[in-house]
């Protein structure tokens, strides 16, 4: 009966130095980059869909004529699990995105990758940016009083 435990070096498979395999090197990378971005685009849309309901009912209970909410922090708490999940999605995947990167830059990818060091893009440098905007959004919400 064989063990699952994941083979390491040069049993688990053969690295070839082809024009194939530097190509499909570069096809992964360039699928980790977009992958990285459609989190990005989740993560906006989360954040801001959060802050923009917080906005609006807060706006909306101080219009003249209209009722008290019945519940009146309920859009604060859905904000915050909004904002929260946009900012934990993006750094989970900001975290995914470094793993992988470093996977492809070890030391059996090097013959294929076709350039030497660690090249990382603009795309994770945003994240970062998108990460921070989240938690001051978050600090927004939570901090501010009715």
């Amino acid at each position: 009966m064989a063990e699952n435990r994941p083979v390491s070096g040069a049993a688990r498979f053969d690295v070839r130095t082809t024009s194939d395999s530097h190509f499909s090197w570069l096809r992964t990378r360039m699928s980790l980059e977009r992958t990285l971005m459609s989190w990005m685009r989740t993560g906006i849309a989360l954040i801001g869909f959060g802050f923009t309901i917080f906005q609006f009912f807060g706006r909306l209970s101080t219009t003249p004529g209209v009722a008290a909410p019945t519940y009146p922090r309920a859009p604060q708490y859905l904000a915050l699990q909004l904002i929260g999940a946009g900012t934990i999605g993006l750094i989970i995947a900001a975290r995914e995105y470094h793993v992988t990167l470093r996977y492809l830059w070890s030391s059996e990818f090097q013959p294929i990758a076709g350039i030497s060091g660690r090249w990382t893009t603009p795309v994770f440098g945003v994240t970062i940016l998108l990460i921070l905007i989240g938690l001051f959004a978050f600090g927004a919400v939570l901090f501010r009083v009715p």
